[in-house]
């Protein structure tokens, strides 16, 4: 189906069921003329308060002898009609209410809901903005859940088969044994489970050491003994250890202001003021308090 204008001033082409263009197909073979054709008629938009130029409009019926086109409270009284004698009703009891936009959101939501990508259902819709459409869309609690579950069964489809097993009791003690060798001098490694170190245990180089606050004296031990070491290197002509002394005590520096402006932040206090809930109490409570004889 064709819809040669819409909202955003473009021609669309949307897609439709054998049922719903059996329905169409009977629509329009009751509003042709004599010639075959649909007669052309001017309606009015409430929207933009203009009147149309002449359309071939598909809801359009005779009334006193004139072609005129259905307006919308024909087609909300009539939508009002149809819903009531499905004996569809809301959470509350009621008759289940629907505006013509509202079949617009049911249909982009089933679509989505039965696999449609939405950048699609975007273009059957007429919208800008795929988050127009996403907007649309209702997505239910167990909607989510049953989605997540079948993510999950997916990527367990795509894993190989022995990693969903029981595990044995020597890889539960290196499990363990890894985290029991994060422990350093200077703290803990943050690095991920199953890495191995980057830095060849050069920990003051690792963005993945966590210093604690009580091992500061010690880092500030080895930034201190690093320049003397520098100055050693330079002396006796190590230049392969000169550029990792370096990156060494960049790394120290860094490390050490780090850890003092955590510190910094934990020592400080906030000022949350004096309340003043007493005193609003006893102003209220002598406003109330009605005057005594004088």
């Amino acid at each position: 189906m064709q819809i040669a204008l819409s909202k955003t001033d473009q021609e669309r082409l949307v897609l439709v069921t054998p049922e719903l263009a059996d329905v169409l197909s009977t629509v329009v073979s009751r509003v042709r003329g004599s010639d075959g054709r649909v007669p052309v008629l001017r309606s009015y938009d409430h929207y933009e308060r203009v009147w149309n130029p002449p359309m071939p409009l598909l809801f359009q019926d005779r009334s006193g002898g004139y072609l005129r086109p259905l307006s919308r409270a024909t087609i909300r009284r009539g939508l009002d009609v149809t819903m009531l004698a499905s004996g569809l009703t809301d959470s509350a009891g009621d008759p289940l209410i629907l505006q013509p936009h509202d079949f617009r959101r049911i249909f982009i939501t089933d679509s989505v809901l039965n696999g449609l990508p939405p950048h699609i259902a975007q273009v059957i819709a007429g919208h800008d903005h795929v988050g127009t459409t996403m907007g649309h869309a209702a997505i239910y609690p167990t909607d989510a859940i049953e989605a997540h579950r079948a993510f999950i069964a997916r990527r367990r489809a795509l894993r190989p088969a022995d990693e969903h097993r029981t595990v044995t009791p020597e890889e539960w003690g290196e499990f363990l044994g890894h985290f029991e060798r994060r422990k350093l001098a200077l703290g803990y490694c943050g690095r991920a489970y199953g890495t191995d170190c980057a830095h060849e245990h050069a920990c003051v180089r690792c963005p993945a050491l966590i210093v604690h606050a009580t091992e500061r004296p010690r880092l500030v031990e080895i930034r201190d003994n690093l320049p003397t070491r520098i100055l050693e290197a330079e002396r006796e002509g190590w230049l392969g250890e000169i550029e990792g002394l370096q990156s060494s005590l960049t790394h120290a520096e860094e490390k050490l202001a780090q850890l003092d402006a955590r510190i910094s932040r934990k020592q400080e206090s906030v000022d949350l003021g004096i309340p003043a809930y007493r005193e609003v109490v006893a102003r209220t409570t002598a406003a109330a308090t009605p005057p005594g004889p004088a």
